[in-house]
């Protein structure tokens, strides 16, 4: 891939003119990855028209000759002192940083570090953006997660049983997780059960799983740095007529979200497609989040499907469709795949079952 990684950094680099930069500084761990490959903790990238320049501490001086194929210096010192006596060898006038990720007290070193002559000027989101649409190689990344993911559920799913804690369940799904090739789960995974599945990002406990309840389950993998994240449902025995009606509605909310998924439609709309859904029966109040959201590097990323997001789905993009229903002293339904937004439409890469699994 030192291709793909190359051919990012020069996509930056060309763009630095438009945006009236000379330089801009990556100091995000996911920008940074996106730009190198790099996989450490502490690394920096330095994009000038044509080159360019990563950054690291001597702990990654074999680690990074192994992983970045751009010039790199390992700094005995702090990084952005390096940066800033570049800053000053290259004459830089005007520096960018990723203002959502740089501290205060590291602007500060940097303003420190930098000629009085350069200025700072803050960026928001630039690599953000590219990285919404995922090359070839990327997408067959977050499949073999999705499927890694898939797996590990089923295998868990098979020891759940009354008695079980949630905690019991979640550090099975995460040990499945690893065994399959996992690097680690891509958020903590939630597992709840009873009336606390209506916490919609509700932390495992030691509550006791126990005959009739609904159990949710939303798990996601790291593998190969790309992120996979999945909602299903567990019910501890036949389920009543009231779980049936509100699961249904949910499904059909999350399958009518994924059939409005293609490109040149906005986040905005596939939302509404899922909230009209529950709405006709008398849910959408219950629905507390948006629809879903952008994956990759990071579980989070751009796009966010939700009510006001008026981004323009396009071929390329990796998203999630995850709508939920959240009743309290009844409890909670959200079921979520991973979906890849196709030329024609969209291709759900999650093949586990949404069928409200009776256990």
């Amino acid at each position: 891939m030192n291709n793909e990684f190359a051919q990012r950094r020069d996509l930056i680099g060309s763009g630095l003119a438009t945006r009236e930069l000379d330089a801009m500084l990556v100091t995000s761990a996911a920008n940074v990855r996106y730009l190198t490959a790099f996989t450490g903790s502490n690394g920096a990238v330095l994009v000038l028209p044509g080159e360019a320049l990563f950054f690291t501490d001597p702990r990654y001086a074999l680690q990074s000759r192994r992983e970045v194929s751009c010039r790199t210096q390992v700094c005995k010192g702090p990084i952005l002192a390096a940066v800033g006596a570049i800053a000053a060898r290259r004459r830089i006038r005007r520096l960018g940083f990723e203002r959502a990720h740089l501290s205060y007290d590291a602007h500060h070193a940097l303003s420190s570090a930098v000629p009085a002559r350069t200025s700072l000027e803050p960026v928001a989101a630039w690599l953000e953006a590219h990285r919404m649409l995922k090359s070839e190689t990327e997408i067959e990344l977050i499949r073999r997660s999705v499927a890694t993911n898939s797996e590990a559920f089923e295998q868990a799913a098979r020891r759940v049983r009354p008695g079980m804690r949630e905690s019991d369940l979640a550090a099975e799904i995460d040990y499945r997780m690893r065994r399959l090739g996992a690097e680690k789960p891509s958020f903590e995974t939630i597992v709840a059960a009873g009336r606390r599945s209506a916490l919609p990002h509700a932390h495992p406990t030691g509550a006791v799983f126990e005959s009739g309840q609904l159990v949710l389950v939303d798990m996601g993998a790291f593998q190969d740095g790309y992120a996979s994240d999945m909602t299903r449902m567990l019910s501890l025995g036949a389920p009543g007529a009231r779980v049936r009606r509100v699961y249904r509605a949910v499904l059909e909310a999350q399958l009518a979200a994924i059939d409005a998924v293609r490109p040149g439609v906005t986040a905005a709309h596939v939302d509404r497609a899922a909230r009209q859904v529950l709405k006709g029966y008398g849910l959408d109040r219950a629905f507390v989040h948006s629809t879903g959201h952008g994956l990759g590097l990071e579980i989070h990323e751009l796009p966010r499907i939700g009510k006001k997001d008026k981004t323009r789905l396009a071929a390329g993009m990796a998203i999630t469709i995850e709508p939920g229903v959240y009743l309290e002293g009844f409890g909670g339904i959200r079921i979520e795949d991973t979906v890849v937004v196709t030329r024609n439409g969209c291709e759900v890469l999650t093949a586990t079952s949404k069928d409200l699994r009776v256990v």
